[in-house]
């Protein structure tokens, strides 16, 4: 019996966590049908893949991306697929193109996930043949697919297509019983077609793109928990999660999620919540130590089933002046963003009175941790047109001038132009103890790259890649935190199985998404600052990652897709390796003929 790719030779993981042995993968139709200790019979199969010295492990799953414009314009999703990453999960944070109208949801996605609002329009236009999940999950279907793609509904985009964005972003609106139950059965229709659940957002720092309501907070801030409780009703019966953002701020507004969870209360069954976000974050330096003790606590009493979204490595951010989402927990920041025009902006940035409304927003105690940890000291130039700047930070800045630091940023940005004066900061995980705690800590979950968003922000494509290194260099060292089969089980079983999906194992009769990864490529290269130009958003240069030692291969299907550093012929454009994944027990619907 021949084999369509045979690894051989490698160390073996199964996604469950079990110790990884010495194996043979034979693939056949795009299925592991062989795991054996013997060498495999390679006559007649067209590619094997030398694995000795390198690990052998499910393809990663990322659960929190922002691909939902970027899939219909490149549906290959390189920048993942290169870095193991082999099922990527859309429809975050409320957001998802299911329900709203194209105006409505690139109003909704644009300004949230800093992507150019012509281009989200542009891919719906070019791309949108859905009005409904069911065409929705098709139309991905039919697109030839680079990883697995699975989704949530966005209650943001439900509540606009029900309400209208204009109501739906108007405080006091609140829909009639009617509409309510509209919005149930439109999400009973979205898992009817495999969507794996539903996304909110309960903290209104984000805010809308366009012209007709610039500012507002998403739809999904405004709603009560009347209607949440009656959404998550839907989910509980179909056995479906929820991944949200509680507001932080409110201790209820967050309890309210464990409440709802729970298992009790004359409730069959708690519903699985994925919130954001689980990180040591400078602005509140105290909180890392009570999330995961007292989130364990509130599991167990209440018998609910909540974790949080993790991004394990430190949380780097990058700015091209101040258009960063930290600056929309300011009104003055959001004052600002709400500014197209870049010369009516710098208007404002230089407004004496402006600049007194921000500083006294700015120098004000905040409780409880916030995005960006407000300290202009440690927020560093890299770009500028004045070279002298560079490698300086605000804050050293504006103790040469003798100014407040906020001024001393505004200044540089009025001076030498916002675009072209661009910075950097850590916000988070910046503490190698409490990252490698988290790493471990069972009442949260790895994900959070936010990949396909905030371009020219951030990049953590490899985020797996870069904790696997952490867990290597700390066993060289003599001082583990964690194995790598547990490693490699938190990336690919664990949320997987969270989230429903049938994926995140890589064992006999199971579909073969894999990567080899060479363990001596898990180098300082992996935390290396790129860029990128992206044809498909006009040639926008944006922060990608750039470590393809580490990665051997990258299998999807059956199909190696990556390999050596380059994608094989026709990926991503006439060759199809990916596929929509519903919701486990869930079936595809069936396209109907035209």
């Amino acid at each position: 019996m021949t084999y369509d790719v045979i690894v051989k030779d490698g160390l073996w993981f199964d996604g469950t966590g079990r110790t990884p042995q010495l194996r043979n993968l034979g693939i056949r139709d795009g299925v592991v049908a062989t795991v054996s200790a013997q060498p495999l019979d390679e006559t007649g199969c067209p590619d094997v893949i030398d694995a000795k010295g390198k690990w052998v492990t499910p393809g990663f799953i990322d659960v929190h991306t922002h691909y939902d414009a970027e899939v219909l314009l490149d549906p290959g999703l390189r920048e993942s697929v290169r870095h193991g990453v082999t099922t990527v999960l859309l429809g975050m944070c409320s957001l998802s193109t299911v329900y709203a109208e194209n105006d409505d949801a690139a109003d909704l996605f644009s300004r949230v996930e800093a992507v150019p609002r012509k281009f989200v329009v542009g891919a719906l236009e070019q791309s949108r043949s859905w009005s409904g999940p069911a065409e929705y999950v098709q139309a991905l279907e039919a697109l030839p697919l680079g990883p697995n793609v699975s989704s949530l509904l966005g209650h943001s985009d439900l509540r606009t297509s029900v309400l209208g964005l204009d109501r739906a972003t108007t405080p006091n609106v609140t829909p009639t019983n009617a509409e309510l139950e509209t919005m149930a059965s439109r999400l009973e229709a979205a898992l009817d077609a495999g969507m794996l659940g539903m996304s909110g957002m309960d903290a209104a720092i984000d805010k809308l793109d366009g012209d007709r309501f610039r500012s507002r907070a998403l739809p999904s801030t405004f709603a009560t928990w009347r209607e949440r409780r009656r959404l998550i009703k839907v989910l509980r019966k179909r056995g479906r999660i929820l991944q949200s953002a509680p507001n932080v701020a409110k201790l209820q507004e967050a309890l309210n999620f464990f409440l709802e969870s729970s298992g009790w209360f004359g409730r069959r069954a708690g519903v699985r919540m994925s919130l954001l976000v689980a990180a040591d974050a400078k602005s509140s330096p105290g909180a890392v130590y009570l999330l995961g003790p007292v989130t364990r606590l509130a599991n167990k009493v209440l018998n609910s089933k909540v974790r949080f979204q993790h991004l394990p490595v430190p949380f780097e951010l990058y700015s091209d002046g101040i258009d960063l989402p930290v600056f929309e927990e300011f009104g003055a920041g959001t004052a600002a963003l709400h500014l197209k025009d870049q010369l009516e902006r710098n208007k404002l940035m230089a407004d004496p009175e402006y600049r007194r409304r921000f500083r006294k927003s700015f120098d004000k105690k905040v409780l409880g941790p916030t995005l960006w940890h407000r300290d202009f000291h440690d927020s560093t130039i890299v770009e500028c047109p004045d070279k002298s700047l560079i490698g300086k930070s605000f804050g050293q800045i504006a103790d040469e001038r003798g100014s407040h630091p906020l001024d001393a940023f505004l200044d540089v940005l009025v001076e030498h132009g916002e675009r072209n004066t661009r910075w950097t900061t850590i916000v988070a995980n910046h503490r190698p103890k409490q990252l490698d705690k988290l790493a471990t800590e069972p009442s949260v979950h790895m994900g959070f790259s936010d990949a396909g968003a905030h371009l020219r922000n951030m990049a953590f494509y490899n985020y797996a890649l870069r904790m696997l290194r952490r867990v290597q260099d700390a066993d060289k060292s003599g001082r583990p935190f964690m194995t790598t089969e547990h490693a490699v089980h938190r990336l690919t079983g664990e949320v997987a199985d969270w989230f429903g999906l049938e994926a995140g194992t890589l064992r006999q009769g199971e579909r073969a998404d894999f990567v080899v990864i060479d363990p001596a490529g898990l180098n300082a290269e992996l935390e290396a600052y790129h860029e990128d130009s992206v044809e498909f958003y006009g040639g926008l240069s944006r922060m990608v990652n750039r470590s393809d030692a580490a990665v051997v291969a990258t299998g999807v299907g059956g199909q190696v897709v990556f390999r050596d550093g380059e994608f094989r012929d026709g990926y991503g454009q006439t060759v199809k390796s990916g596929h929509y994944l519903p919701a486990r027990g869930a079936k595809l619907p069936v396209a109907q003929p035209v």
